[in-house]
């Protein structure tokens, strides 16, 4: 498990990423802007210069923002692989979206509604679809956000490293129950999880 590498580091990564550079630019934009402004005022400079031609300029301004979106594009898609590639060996829990509620099936047949229950450092897949409206499964703390439609299946996993409990949600407007549809995702020691999943009653 610890050669798994866990995607919402990789998603934060490449946000704090494209966030530094916009940051970077925009500061830089704007002192070469009010350098233009100053420098170039019409009381130092009546007629403007023509610039066109300057080989040197327009190679940096083609070169510099092609890198800039190449670095950004692979760092986003080193995010998004990392979200699609599953671990071996991960656990597996089929999701079914419903009118106004979130039915979750595991392995030995046990079910819940509107809770997810799994084992702290256990990569876990899930198996996503809706027996009606389109709905979508959130999870911030995981960076998930997967679309659940009728008759398709598709799937998210995420490797929770601490125990505890975080929110889930639907963000597809599905119904006038749609802000009931939350949850919560309950990460357990993996002794707990075992005793959970083996007892009859509810949790």
């Amino acid at each position: 498990m610890n050669t798994i590498i866990n995607p919402v580091t990789l998603v934060d990564q490449s946000f704090y990423f494209i966030i530094g550079f916009s940051f970077i630019f925009l500061f830089a934009m704007t002192l070469v802007m009010i350098w233009f402004v100053v420098r170039y005022r019409r009381s130092r400079h009546p007629v403007p210069a023509d610039i066109r031609g300057n080989l040197l300029l327009e190679t940096v301004w083609i070169i510099v923002p092609a890198f800039i979106a190449i670095a950004m594009f692979i760092s986003g898609w080193q995010s998004y692989t990392g979200l699609r590639n599953v671990p071996q060996g991960a656990l597996e829990i089929e999701v079914i979206g419903q009118s106004f509620s979130w039915l979750f099936y595991y392995p030995n047949d046990k079910e819940t509604e509107n809770e997810i229950v799994v084992p702290v450092g256990t990569p876990v897949k899930l198996n996503i679809t809706s027996t009606d409206a389109i709905h979508s499964m959130y999870i911030p703390a995981f960076r998930i956000k997967v679309d659940a439609v009728k008759g398709i299946y598709t799937y998210a996993w995420f490797l929770p490293e601490k125990e505890g409990e975080f929110f889930f949600q639907c963000t597809e407007f599905c119904g006038t129950g749609h802000a009931d549809m939350t949850g919560v995702v309950k990460v357990v020691s993996k002794e707990k999880y075992e005793a959970w999943v083996a007892q009859e009653d509810e949790w």
